[in-house]
């Protein structure tokens, strides 16, 4: 039977948005909102083991929360009314204020969170630590241990950000600024889900609790916005990339590679998602960045086998994303796309161009590619030398070993 303690927990990270949402919406400030229901936490955490568990702990934890933001606003209320009384502020009335806040629109609440969260006003990782905390529940020492930084940095990267945030209103944006904000939430998500997918840092290869907390918050916002369709192209790619996490480490926690992997275990439910999140993307309009990265990864999951895959249609969607969303990463995967569908000299040539361009010359899968490439052509030495290069530029270390043993069998 799990610990009271573990449940309060796991409620309060799938019920953290709405009910913060709820409470912004209330009192205006999204940093006391987060506050209130960390309080609200706190007494589940007082009570629950005494009393027994809700039947219904999610309505239980905001209607507790929303508890706690009345009674402040009430004091609020009191305490401007004496000030009031000396003419130093106008009349508030609190009553008025709390009826108004407490009808209950979760869903355009949690949104309104999701794009307050995504704020231009905030850095991309402050934008992170956010989401993370109020959207993902997660506490800063999780959200610490998951970006191999420190506690300290964390609280004041989400110091920092409330402090940015206080004053902002706690709305939509206006209609013409909602792409561009947009593009932000998905970026951020997608940020979270990569550093999951494939860590930049530290020991492990992955880090599968970062990509189940991108796969929620995707999920949470094609519920939110239904006829967005790169919201649901986001939302395809995590899910294709993430029914492969199974396969990308060996059993003692070694990588294994798209080739090597065994494709029984990657998971067929979350393909299942993924590709009916594409079909959805697809029956909305053209696709979009994210759209085309999940056509693609689609390719792969259709594939039985590695031998089996259609690096033909990869390269293509390649060339248009590179049309639509050019980056030298894009380069690079499509120089690789091209190096397995024409032959590794075609592929080398880009990579060798892309290389002599200068924009990667610090990303190790640069070099790792061009190794694939070389010790494909019979090139031995060329390649020992590519993926040693590779890994002393990677800083993860599972990654480093796997560029290593490669440069070893070279």
């Amino acid at each position: 039977m799990p610990d009271v303690s573990d449940v309060v927990e796991a409620v309060y990270r799938i019920e953290s948005a709405r009910i913060i949402g709820a409470l912004a919406r209330l009192v205006g400030d999204v940093g006391l909102a987060e506050e209130l229901a960390q309080d609200a936490l706190v007494i589940a955490l007082e009570q629950w083991p005494a009393r027994g568990v809700p039947d219904d702990p999610g309505p239980w934890l905001m209607a507790t929360a929303k508890h706690r933001a009345v009674d402040h606003l009430r004091r609020l209320g009191n305490y401007q009314k004496k000030l009031q009384l000396v003419g130093t502020v106008e009349a508030f009335d609190p009553e008025s204020s709390i009826v108004d806040a407490l009808d209950d629109h979760i869903g355009d609440d949690t949104l309104r969170l999701i794009f307050t969260a995504c704020h231009p006003a905030l850095t991309t990782e402050s934008q992170v630590a956010v989401v993370l905390r109020m959207l993902g529940g997660l506490r800063t020492d999780e959200i610490a241990r998951a970006f191999l930084t420190t506690e300290a940095t964390v609280s004041q990267r989400i110091l920092r950000a409330k402090k940015a945030l206080r004053g902002v209103a706690f709305e939509l944006p206006p209609p013409p600024e909602i792409p561009a904000r947009l593009s932000a939430v998905l970026g951020t998500v997608y940020l979270i889900f990569n550093e999951g997918y494939s860590a930049t840092a530290g020991d492990d290869w992955t880090r599968p609790a970062l990509c189940e907390e991108a796969l929620r918050l995707g999920r949470v916002l094609c519920g939110l916005l239904p006829n967005a369709a790169e919201v649901h192209g986001l939302s395809a790619l995590m899910e294709l990339q993430a029914s492969r996490l199974g396969a990308r480490s060996s059993a003692d926690g070694r990588p294994v590679l798209l080739a090597d992997q065994d494709r029984r275990r990657w998971d067929r439910l979350l393909i299942r998602r993924g590709l009916a999140a594409l079909g959805r993307a697809e029956s909305l309009g053209t696709l979009g960045p994210y759209g085309l990265q999940a056509a693609i990864a689609a390719c792969h999951a259709r594939a039985l086998t590695f031998a089996e895959t259609d690096w033909g249609r990869i390269a293509a969607l390649y060339r248009l994303l590179a049309h639509v969303a050019p980056s030298a990463v894009v380069s690079l995967n499509l120089a690789v796309a091209v190096g397995m569908a024409s032959g590794p000299a075609a592929g080398l040539s880009l990579l060798d161009a892309l290389a002599a361009s200068g924009q990667l010359a610090s990303y190790p899968h640069l070099p790792a590619a061009r190794g694939e490439m070389l010790s494909r052509l019979g090139r031995s030495a060329e390649a020992r030398e590519a993926f040693l290069t590779a890994a002393a530029l990677t800083r993860n270390a599972a990654e480093r070993e796997l560029f290593t043993g490669r440069a070893a069998a070279s």
